[in-house]
């Protein structure tokens, strides 16, 4: 069965954004774009809030077209366009989207049918709001974070109201020149 895994930028003190929703201390460059594109062209299937979800497609269906646009934005822009989308929206009902699923009652029981239903990893991308509600449910198998060398005091934090302990294993780290680390960790069942 495939892997749930949240893709999550990071401070320092584990903030995902700050208290007004600001990710402009978010550092990201063409060497942390081309390390994230290798790995999410290996999944089919990427997850969202419907907050994400609509700041997402706003903009990078069409964004590969713009006479700007940089390769990164080609590739992500062609992969986004492809890609099985699924929200996880309590708000989003009754919307009929292309290659998109709404999660909005019984998420457990949904989203492993959808994790049975292929063999590449989902990728969670952002979305605290949604992040919250599957950790407090014990339905992400793994965090892939950025760390940011900044500390913001307050805002929006990654892991709250986490119920029981949960045990991580590392499995991969890298640095980049700009100052962020990847952190890459299973939950450990």
């Amino acid at each position: 069965m495939r892997k749930l895994i949240s893709f999550m930028h990071i401070s320092l003190d584990g903030f995902v954004s700050g208290p007004n929703g600001e990710m402009n201390w978010i550092t990201v460059n063409e060497e942390i774009f081309a390390h994230i594109d290798k790995r999410i062209s290996k999944t089919d299937t990427a997850a969202y809030g419907r907050a994400t979800y609509q700041m997402m497609e706003s903009y990078w269906p069409k964004q590969g077209n713009e006479p700007d646009a940089s390769q990164h934005d080609i590739d992500h822009s062609t992969w986004y366009n492809h890609v099985h989308k699924v929200v996880v929206s309590n708000s989003m009902q009754g919307a009929d989207l292309p290659n998109t699923t709404i999660i909005n009652s019984n998420l457990a029981e949904s989203l492993q049918e959808i994790k049975q239903q292929g063999d590449t990893d989902i990728l969670l991308f952002g979305s605290p709001t949604a992040t919250h509600s599957l950790m407090q449910q014990n339905l992400i198998d793994g965090y892939w974070l950025f760390v940011n060398p900044i500390i913001l005091g307050q805002g929006i934090p990654l892991f709250t109201n986490v119920q029981d302990k949960i045990k991580l294993k590392l499995l991969t780290t890298q640095q980049f020149t700009c100052g962020v680390t990847e952190l890459s960790y299973v939950v450990d069942k």
